[in-house]
C-alpha cells in the first residue's frame, strides 16, 4: 500500500508514477532472483525421469505426465492427496531432486514388479500393497538403500531373492499374502536392522534358517499359513524386542522352545496346529505384557499353569484343541479378559461360578467337567456344548452331554438349513432361516431339529459380522438357488448339528459359494479362503478352498457325501480354520469357514404316516415273536445252556470302538449274491474282494478277511481301528464293517476303474487310455493322500506298501490310496526300526528293504517309483530295456545323466503331453527315489512341486563310473533278495497266479508280491536268514544308507 500527500491533480499523477516505479522495482527484483536461481531449479535427473516412466509402464499404471519438474510444488499431478498414489522426492542435496519414496497402494495395478526400481539409488521406501502384480521380486533392489518394502496382497511368485539380504538398511519387509515359494533364504539373517518381517500366506517351505538368529531388533514376525518343516527354533528367544509373533498353521513341530520365555515384550503370541509328539505346557511366566495368547491345537498336555491368571494385560486366551487336563485354575478369576477359548480338551472338576457369571465370551465345549450347576443350553456368551462327562448324564441338560442325545423321540429324517439367511423355498424343500449374528462363543439350539456352535475372534478386527451377503460384488447368477446369496462364517470353528435324527444312513450335501472376493483382476479377487471339513468327527477334506473347488468365485459348489451313518441321533458337520490362506484381503477379517446351506436326506424309506394294514399288524406280531425267541436263546447262551462258541475269539472285535457304520452278514451276502465268484473283483493280502450292491442302490466293495488264522483277526482289528479315523478325498473311503462269527468283512466305497496298475499295465481289454492331464491329476492325488497320512492326520502313519495296485481309480479317474493292512502307526519319537518288513520288491526303499529302517521317507521312495510308472506307462519291475538294468528306475538315472529323460514318456501319448510338466514329474520321481532318505522331500513339498508352486531342481544323484561293476552287483543283489523272497513265498505265489479277466469287473491280481515279515517263529526266521544271507551280505557291502 502506498500513501501520497500532494495536491489533487498532481497527486494522482505522481502517485501513479511512484506506484509504477515500485512495481518495476519489485519485478526487477523477482527477475534478478529468477536469474540467479532459475538456472539451478530443483529438477529430477533425466535418468530418474526415464526410470519412473518405465516403472509406471511396467506396472500398467494409467498414463502419468512425468517430467524433470515433477518434484516441484507447482505440479500437483504427481501427488494424490488420497495418499495411495504418492511419490516423494528429496531436493536438499546439491539443489537436485531424487525420488526417495513411492506409494502406489490399493490401485489393483496388473503389471509386474519392475526391476528398474533398482536404478533409483536414493530410494528408501516402496509400497505396492494391494495391487494385482505378478512375476517375481527383482534382485536389482539390492542396489538401493531401501528401508521399507511392502508388497502385501499381490500375485508375486518365485523365491525371495537372496540378494535382498544385501539391503542391510531394511527395517520393514512385508511380503505377506502372495504366492512366493521356496525356502526362506539364509541371507535375510544379514538384515540386522530389520524390525518387521511379514511372510504370512505364501508357499514357503523348509526350516527357518539359523542365521535369522541375528535379527535382534525384530518387533514383528509373522509367517502364518506356510508349509514349513522342522521344530520351532530355539533362536527365536534371541528376538528379545519382539512385540508380536505369529506362527499359525505353519506345519512345524513342537515343542514350543523354552527360550520363548525371554520375549518379555511380547503382547501377541499366536502358535497353532503343531505336529509331532505331545509336550508339557511351556513356561510363559515372563510374558507379563501379553494381551493375546493363542496356543491352539499344539498338542500341549498337562494342567493349565496358575500363573496364566496373573497376566493382567491378557484380553484373549485361546488354548483350545490341546490335551489339557485338570480344573480351570482359580487364579483365572483375576483375569480381565474379553475372550477365553478352552474347548476340546479334557478339563475336569467343577465349572467355576466366576466363569458362569462372566459377561465375556467363553468357550468350554467338549471337555470332561463332572460337577454341573443348573445351566441353560442357550447362553448368550458361553458355549458349554458337550462339556460334561457321560457319567453326569442324569444331572445335566442334553446339550452338555458328549453324545448330544435327543431329549425326545428321534423322529426326523431330513434337514434343510439356509446358513446365514432367511427361510427360502427351493423346489419342494423349505430351507430354515439362520440369522443369528453372534458367534464369538455360542451354542444355539434353534429347535429340536438342529443347532450350531461358533467359536473364535477375528484377527485385527473384532467387529467383523458372522453373516455374509453377496451384495458387495453381486457375483451370483439369478438362476442359482437363493441360499447361495447369504452365508454364515466364523473366525475359527463352526459346527452344525442335525438333531433327533433316526439312527440310519443319510446323504449329506454341503453347499458353498465364495461371495466375499471379487471376480475381476483386482486385489479384491486374490484372497484365499482355506479351511478343513469334518463330518461325524472324521476329517473329510483338508485345506478346502471354495473358489478352487467351484472353479471361481461367485460359483456354487456342492460337496456331497453319499453315506453318513448316524449311530445316536446327531449328525455333526465341523468347519475348522487351521491358520491357512489369507486374512487381510480384500480387507482384514476375511478368512475362516464359510457355508451357504446344508441338506440332509435319508438313504432309507421314510414312513408315510398312514395307518398300518392288517398284514402289517400281523407282520409285527410275527416279528415280536421272533424277537422273544431270540431273547430266550440269548439268555440260554449267557447262562451256559448253549455253547459260547467263538466268543473268546471275537471278544476283541466286539469291543472295538469304530467310527464307521456297521453291516450285518445278511446285508453283505445279499449285496454280493452270497459272495458269488462272478462278483469277485480282486485279491487282497487278507483275502478276496467282492463287488456288491446294497438295498439303497449303493455299490460297495467288500474285503473278506481270511479267518484261517488268529493272526489275521488281530491284523484286521488293527486295520479297521486305524482306517475308521481316516477320511480324505484321496483315500479309499471305509463305509463300515461286519463282524459275525468267523466272518470279518470291510465295506469300502466301490471304485469303478479298479487299480492304477490295471489301467497302465493290464491286458489290452483292461488297460485305460490315460491322457496327460489325467496322469498328472492321478499323480497329484496320490501325493495329496500320502501328505495327509504323513503330515495332516493327528497320528503319523506310514503306508509301507505304496504301489500301482494299491492306487484305485474312481469314475472320474481320481486316485485313491487303498490297502492299509500293512500301515503302521509310528507313535514313538526316537525309534524308526520296524520289526517287520512289509512291502513289495521294486517299490521298497533300500534302507527299509535291507535294514528295516522305516520312516515316512520309505513311502516317498515308493511314490517316486509309481510316479515314474505313471509317466512312462511301464512297470518298474517288469520293464528291462537292457539286460544290465534290473529296474525302470535304473534306466531313468541313465537317461537323466544323458540328458534324455523325456525318452521315458509313454509312447502312447505321442506328442500330446506337456514337456514341461513331464520333465517336472520325472525329476520329482528321481528326487523321491534318492538313495538317502534325508534327501527325499516331504510329501507336502512334493504336492507343491507337482502343482508348480515350488521350482523343481534336477536331482544331483548320478550313476558314477563303475569300472568294478559294483552297480551291476548291487542290482544283482536285489534280484537275489527277490529270489529269496520268492522261494519263501512259493506256495503263496501259486495261489496268486494272475488270471486273465473277461470283464472290466473281473479280478485284477497283482503279479508282484509282498515281502514276508520277520516276526514268525524262530525256526522260520533262522531258515530265512540262512537262505538270504548271501544276498543281504552283498547288499550291506555295496550300499550305504544314511540314517536320519
Amino acid at each position: 500500500m502506498f500513501v501520497c500527500f500532494s495536491p489533487k491533480k498532481k497527486r494522482e499523477m505522481s502517485c501513479f508514477i511512484l506506484l509504477a516505479e515500485k512495481v518495476m522495482n519489485v519485478l526487477l527484483f523477482i527477475a534478478i532472483l529468477f536469474g540467479i536461481f532459475g538456472s539451478n531449479a530443483q529438477l529430477l535427473p533425466d535418468d530418474e525421469v526415464q526410470t519412473l516412466r518405465t516403472i509406471f509402464a511396467k506396472l500398467q499404471h494409467r498414463p502419468v505426465n512425468i517430467e524433470r519438474t515433477s518434484c516441484s510444488d507447482r505440479n500437483s499431478n504427481f501427488t494424490s492427496g488420497e495418499g495411495n498414489r504418492t511419490i516423494i522426492c528429496d531436493c536438499t542435496v546439491n539443489s537436485t531432486c531424487h525420488v526417495t519414496r513411492i506409494f502406489l497402494k490399493s490401485l489393483s495395478l496388473p503389471g509386474i514388479f519392475p526391476p528398474e526400481f533398482g536404478n533409483l539409488t536414493r530410494l528408501l521406501e516402496i509400497d505396492l500393497s494391494r495391487n494385482y502384480l505378478n512375476g517375481t521380486i527383482p534382485m536389482t533392489l539390492s542396489r538401493t538403500p531401501l528401508e521399507i518394502l511392502s508388497v502385501t496382497g499381490n500375485r508375486l511368485s518365485g523365491p525371495i531373492p537372496p540378494q535382498l539380504g544385501d539391503v542391510t538398511t531394511l527395517t520393514n519387509l512385508n511380503l505377506e499374502s502372495n504366492l512366493l515359494s521356496g525356502p526362506i533364504p539364509s541371507s535375510l539373517g544379514s538384515l540386522t536392522s530389520l524390525k518387521s518381517l511379514l511372510l504370512s500366506a505364501n508357499n514357503f517351505t523348509g526350516q527357518l534358517p539359523q542365521p535369522l538368529i541375528n535379527l535382534k531388533n525384530l518387533t514383528n514376525f509373522r509367517i502364518d499359513g506356510n508349509s514349513l518343516s522342522g521344530k520351532i527354533p530355539e533362536f527365536i528367544g534371541n528376538w528379545t524386542q519382539l512385540d508380536r509373533l505369529d506362527l499359525q498353521g505353519t506345519s512345524m513341530s513342537g515343542p514350543i522352545p523354552a527360550s520363548i520365555s525371554n520375549l518379555r515384550n511380547l503382547t501377541e503370541l499366536r502358535i497353532t496346529d503343531l505336529n509331532g509328539p505331545a509336550f508339557d505346557f511351556p513356561d510363559l511366566r515372563n510374558l507379563i505384557n501379553i494381551k493375546r495368547l493363542v496356543l491352539r491345537n499344539c498338542l500341549i498336555r498337562g494342567r493349565i499353569p496358575d500363573y496364566i491368571g496373573s497376566m493382567i494385560e491378557l484380553k484373549t486366551l485361546d488354548l483350545s484343541s490341546n490335551l489339557l487336563t485338570g480344573p480351570i485354575p482359580d487364579t483365572f478369576r483375576d483375569l480381565d479378559y474379553n475372550f477365553m477359548f478352552l474347548s476340546n480338551n479334557s478339563l475336569s472338576g467343577q465349572l467355576p461360578q466366576f466363569i458362569i457369571d462372566s459377561k465375556d465370551s467363553v468357550d468350554l465345549s467338549y471337555n470332561n467337567f463332572t460337577q454341573a450347576p443348573s445351566l441353560s443350553c442357550s447362553m448368550p456368551d458361553i458355549n458349554l456344548v458337550s462339556s460334561y462327562r457321560s457319567e453326569t448324564a442324569n444331572s445335566v441338560q442334553w446339550c452338555l452331554r458328549r453324545d448330544l442325545p435327543c431329549p425326545t423321540e428321534a423322529k426326523h429324517s431330513s434337514l434343510f438349513i439356509n446358513c446365514g439367511g432367511e427361510a427360502v423355498e427351493v423346489g419342494k424343500d423349505t430351507y430354515e432361516e439362520d440369522l443369528n449374528n453372534k458367534g464369538a462363543s455360542i451354542f444355539m439350539p434353534v429347535s429340536d431339529r438342529w443347532g450350531y456352535s461358533s467359536s473364535g475372534t477375528w484377527i485385527g478386527d473384532d467387529g467383523v459380522p458372522y453373516l455374509a451377503t453377496d451384495e458387495r460384488f453381486n457375483l451370483l447368477n439369478e438362476s442359482v438357488p437363493q441360499y447361495y446369496k447369504r452365508a454364515r462364517l466364523a473366525p475359527q470353528s463352526l459346527k452344525y448339528y442335525g438333531r433327533c435324527l433316526r439312527s440310519e444312513s443319510y446323504k449329506l450335501q454341503l453347499h458353498f459359494a465364495e461371495i466375499m472376493f471379487s471376480n475381476d483382476q483386482t486385489y479384491s479377487s486374490i484372497g484365499r479362503r482355506v479351511f478343513d471339513i469334518y463330518v461325524q468327527g472324521n476329517l473329510l477334506v483338508k485345506d478346502f478352498n471354495i473358489a478352487e473347488r467351484a472353479g471361481g468365485v461367485g460359483k456354487p459348489f456342492t460337496l456331497q457325501i453319499d453315506r453318513v451313518q448316524v449311530n445316536g441321533s446327531t449328525l455333526e458337520v465341523h468347519l475348522l480354520w487351521s491358520g491357512k490362506g489369507t486374512n487381510v484381503l480384500p480387507q482384514r477379517g476375511v478368512y475362516g469357514p464359510l457355508i451357504s446351506a446344508i441338506t440332509i436326506t435319508p438313504n432309507y424309506k421314510v414312513d408315510d404316516g398312514k395307518p398300518l394294514s392288517n398284514g402289517a399288524v400281523a407282520g409285527i406280531v410275527v416279528a415280536a415273536c421272533a424277537v422273544f425267541a431270540f431273547l430266550v436263546l440269548l439268555i440260554l447262551r449267557l447262562t451256559g445252556y448253549l455253547g459260547r462258541k467263538e466268543e473268546d475269539d471275537n471278544e476283541e472285535l466286539r469291543g472295538l470302538d469304530l467310527q464307521t457304520g456297521s453291516f450285518t452278514l445278511k446285508q453283505i451276502k445279499r449285496a454280493t449274491n452270497n459272495f458269488d465268484p462272478e462278483n469277485k473283483i480282486g485279491e487282497g493280502g487278507f483275502g478276496p474282494v467282492y463287488k456288491g450292491v446294497l438295498g439303497d442302490g449303493t455299490t460297495i466293495a467288500v474285503k473278506q478277511l481270511s479267518s484261517k488264522s488268529k493272526q489275521g483277526n488281530r491284523e484286521f482289528v488293527t486295520e479297521i481301528g486305524m482306517i475308521s479315523a481316516l477320511q480324505h478325498p484321496n483315500l479309499v473311503k471305509l463305509y463300515g464293517c461286519c463282524i459275525e462269527g468267523k466272518e470279518l468283512l470291510l465295506v469300502y466305497e466301490y471304485l469303478e476303474n479298479n487299480s492304477l496298475a490295471r489301467a497302465l499295465f493290464g491286458s489290452e481289454k483292461q488297460r485305460l487310455h490315460l491322457d496327460w492331464a489325467t496322469r498328472n491329476k492321478i499323480c497329484i492325488g496320490i501325493a495329496k493322500g500320502l501328505a495327509y497320512l504323513h503330515e495332516e492326520s493327528r497320528l503319523k502313519i506310514v503306508h509301507r506298501d505304496i504301489k500301482a495296485t494299491n492306487v484305485l481309480l474312481d469314475q472320474s479317474l481320481n486316485a485313491k490310496i487303498s490297502d492299509f493292512g500293512l500301515a503302521k502307526l509310528d507313535e514313538e519319537e526316537n525309534t524308526h526300526i520296524s520289526t517287520r518288513i512289509a512291502g513289495t520288491i521294486g517299490y521298497m526303499a533300500p534302507e527299509y528293504a535291507m535294514r528295516g529302517y522305516l520312516t515316512d521317507k520309505a513311502d516317498v521312495y515308493s511314490f517316486g517309483v509309481v510316479c515314474l510308472e505313471i509317466v512312462s506307462g511301464k512297470s518298474n519291475t517288469n520293464y528291462r530295456p537292457k539286460e544290465e538294468f534290473v529296474y525302470l528306475l535304473d534306466w531313468a538315472y541313465v537317461l537323466q545323466e544323458q540328458g534324455n529323460l523325456l525318452e521315458l514318456v509313454d509312447m502312447d501319448l505321442g506328442t500330446n503331453f506337456s514337456k514341461k510338466e513331464a520333465k517336472r514329474m520325472l525329476n520329482i520321481a528321481l528326487l523321491c527315489t534318492n538313495p538317502s532318505p534325508t534327501l527325499r522331500p516331504p510329501m507336502s513339498s512334493v504336492v507343491s512341486m507337482l502343482e508348480g508352486k515350488i521350482k523343481v531342481e534336477p536331482p544331483l544323484v548320478k550313476r558314477e563310473a563303475d569300472p568294478t561293476g559294483a552297480a551291476a552287483m548291487r542290482f544283482r543283489a536285489f534280484e537275489l533278495l527277490s529270489q529269496d523272497s520268492e522261494s519263501q513265498a512259493s506256495t503263496f505265489e501259486r495261489d496268486r497266479e494272475q488270471k486273465s479277466s473277461t470283464s472290466m469287473d473281473g479280478p485284477w491280481v497283482d503279479s508282484s508280491f509282498s515281502a514276508p515279515g520277520k516276526d514268525g517263529n524262530v525256526k522260520q526266521e533262522e531258515e530265512e536268514e540262512r537262505s538270504s544271507s548271501s544276498s543281504r551280505k552283498l547288499l550291506d557291502e555295496l550300499t550305504e544308507v544314511k540314517v536320519e
